[in-house]
């Protein structure tokens, strides 16, 4: 080796407590494999995050979000219809930041998903295989008031 690393495209999953990161979880207890380069955080519901959380996320060096929720086992009223409408904004931002949306996934994933997580998964890694990384620094805009 010359010394140089290569980095694969890191992905974050948003997963929710209520499903998506109860399936992740069974993924691990099944000692099944998945990308080294996915972070999993566990959050009560992705509608939660402002816009302005997804495109800092990838700023700070995220190439890729997939948002795992069971949709109707959320705790919150109409968190999954919140969730998606917050997923429709971001990703108008991204269009704005001229940023690949196929970056962002929303996804159902139930707390019995282990099968349909590992998919997700790799699923992304076939996109970013194909578009590749974030260049950074991202040309982030200025808030509105």
């Amino acid at each position: 080796m010359d010394g140089t690393r290569c980095e694969r495209p890191r992905i974050l999953i948003l997963a929710t407590l209520s499903g998506g990161y109860v399936g992740a979880d069974g993924v691990g207890q099944l000692h099944a494999q998945y990308a080294p380069n996915t972070y999993i955080l566990p959050v009560v519901c992705a509608s939660m995050f402002p816009v302005d959380f997804y495109i800092r996320t990838f700023a700070k060096g995220m190439d890729a979000i997939i948002v795992m929720y069971s949709g109707s086992d959320c705790p919150y009223k109409d968190g999954a219809e919140k969730t998606a409408a917050m997923i429709n904004r971001v990703y108008a931002k991204m269009k704005e930041m001229a940023l690949d949306t196929r970056r962002l996934r929303l996804t159902a994933i139930c707390t019995v998903c282990t099968t349909p997580f590992q998919r997700e998964v790799k699923k992304m890694e076939a996109v970013l295989a194909e578009i590749g990384p974030i260049s950074r620094p991202l040309l982030m805009q200025p808030q509105l008031a």
